[in-house]
């Protein structure tokens, strides 16, 4: 017992530090789960419809590795969440990675653990802290979404299997998390390693599902990703998977107890790689070190750009077959913003997805400057010849930059599938200059951070909550039909819908002109502040 003493202080403290990010993360998943329900269950209203889309859903391999197989083709339920059963899993995944990892090895990694462990805490007390918090939260979000799936008017017993799949696949990762912190002394390296198992994972499902009987069908129960899936909500129901689940989080578990003390406070059990005995002429540069700190992070969106694109096109050149009602027709167009071509409309739809999801690299990558100013890296460098304001613009051009090259990577990916399954390699260009019109929208988003950065720094996570709310905005928008001057809040409601719209260039300079003086505020605040820690 002595090794967790000063368990239940240190999940409060965990609980009080994420206070807003918590409910955040948990309104986004309870409103896209039943916004999701409501928006598609009126779609496809006869059993005809459901059949026609799982049938072609089932169908496209491409359709299967990126959300799975349909089980029930006649289930409302089992259609209306196609996308959301895996999308939910990713979400619940990628937050317990990071609520585990923020109050593990971050603390380790910035001092505040070895402090706090000089006091009465035991030693296996922030691990489990961090593990009990995961696990109520996944447990709070999987019952919110259920009841919000039954408010949706989705049937019970399908609702509520589909949160327990969710919260099962989120303690997994949290599990997972555990072990892999114990590993790296870098939370972030933490992070890039769980999070490139659940890619891995994901990609290991992905081939399970779409091999055939002869195949290796077998490797989709290798993936935690994978046994979500096999809940098989609204499709029979499968109760018994939870009991894999809680078999494979309790193994890693006790495997990260195990790890915990095998090792020194601050170290992880992988040895550090030595660096070179002297810089690269690069790292002479403040945007050569910029790029040093993030290129992995832009490597790795822009690979996964790439990837979504290709499967994005592959899609398109199914849509007419899979939307076949006339409400699906229009809720796409409605969307997409096309009346004459549902592909065009279908694609314009996905690539402002697509923007925001750049977006969350711009957010993340431009608040890399509060991170090095608050590890007190900044202070040193600034001491030197290095001005603030070309220390700025080295971070800030990567997040501007990384995420322009997300976005035309996308288009390049979803141009080359579009166009070879249609023998239209025109296509490339024109999904291309498609993703172009999006970058002005996310540069704004970046705007933000840095405007918060410059004036209160401590308030930086505002560009989450500007991205968060205007992501809510647009998904819930024609759903309830908001007013117009408040979807208009959203600066991706004023991106041009191309493919298939009409191009404006009066939208595309309020854009840059809105994000141009965003920096150039925050830039000015940076300027006249101290530096803080």
């Amino acid at each position: 017992m002595k090794a967790l003493t000063g368990t239940g202080g240190l999940a409060r403290l965990a609980l009080r530090r994420d206070r807003v990010m918590l409910p955040v993360w948990t309104a986004i998943f309870v409103l896209t789960a039943s916004s999701t329900a409501s928006s598609t269950k009126g779609l496809y209203p006869t059993v005809e419809s459901r059949v026609k889309l799982a049938s072609n859903t089932n169908d496209t391999p491409s359709l299967v590795a990126l959300y799975g197989k349909v089980y029930d083709p006649t289930s409302l339920g089992a259609v209306s969440m196609l996308k959301m059963n895996i999308f939910g899993s990713l979400l619940a995944a990628i937050l317990s990675i990071i609520v585990v990892v923020r109050h593990t090895r971050q603390e380790e990694e910035s001092g505040r653990l070895e402090l706090v462990g000089a006091t009465v805490v035991g030693r296996r007390a922030p691990l489990t802290a961090a593990l009990l918090v995961v696990l109520g939260t996944n447990a709070v979000i999987g019952l919110l979404a259920a009841l919000g799936l039954v408010a949706a008017g989705l049937p019970v017993a399908g609702s509520f299997a589909s949160g327990l799949a969710w919260a099962s696949v989120g303690v997994a990762f949290g599990a997972i998390a555990a072990v892999v912190a114990q590993l790296t002394d870098s939370a972030r390296t933490a992070i890039g390693i769980s999070s490139a198992v659940l890619g891995a994972v994901y990609l290991v499902r992905a081939v399970g599902d779409t091999s055939d009987e002869n195949g290796p069908q077998w490797l989709s129960w290798l993936s935690p990703i994978g046994w979500g899936q096999q809940f098989r909500p609204y499709a029979g129901d499968r109760w018994w998977v939870a009991l894999i689940t809680v078999t494979f989080a309790a193994v890693m578990v006790a495997v990260a107890y195990a790890l915990v003390a095998r090792r020194d406070l601050g170290a992880g059990l992988l040895p550090d790689r030595p660096g070179p005995a002297t810089a690269p002429a690069s790292l002479g540069s403040p945007l050569g070190l910029a790029w040093r700190l993030q290129r992995g992070s832009v490597i790795g969106w822009t690979i996964g750009g790439f990837v979504g694109g290709l499967l994005f096109g592959s899609i398109a050149t199914n849509v007419d077959d899979m939307l076949e009602s006339d409400q699906a027709r229009e809720f796409i167009e409605k969307l997409g913003g096309s009346t004459q071509n549902l592909t065009d409309a279908f694609l314009a739809t996905e690539l402002g997805f697509v923007a925001v999801f750049a977006s969350v690299f711009g957010v993340q990558s431009a608040m890399r400057l509060r991170s090095e100013e608050t590890t007190q890296r900044a202070e040193p460098l600034l001491a030197t010849a290095t001005g603030r304001i070309g220390w700025t613009f080295s971070h800030l051009l990567i997040a501007l930059l990384g995420t322009a090259l997300i976005l035309v990577t996308v288009g390049f990916g979803a141009g080359l599938a579009y166009g070879g399954a249609t023998d239209d390699m025109g296509e490339v260009g024109r999904l291309i200059g498609a993703a172009l019109v999006q970058i002005p929208a996310a540069w704004v988003i970046v705007g933000i951070v840095i405007a918060a950065f410059g004036l209160v720094p401590r308030f930086v996570v505002a560009g989450w909550a500007a991205l968060v709310a205007f992501l809510l905005i647009g998904e819930l928008g024609p759903l309830f039909e908001l007013p117009e001057w408040l979807m208009d809040v959203s600066p991706f409601a004023h991106s041009p819908r191309l493919p298939g719209g009409e191009l404006s260039a009066t939208p595309i300079a309020g854009l840059l002109a809105v994000a141009a003086a965003l920096i150039a505020v925050g830039v000015y605040g940076f300027r006249r502040r101290d530096i803080t820690g």
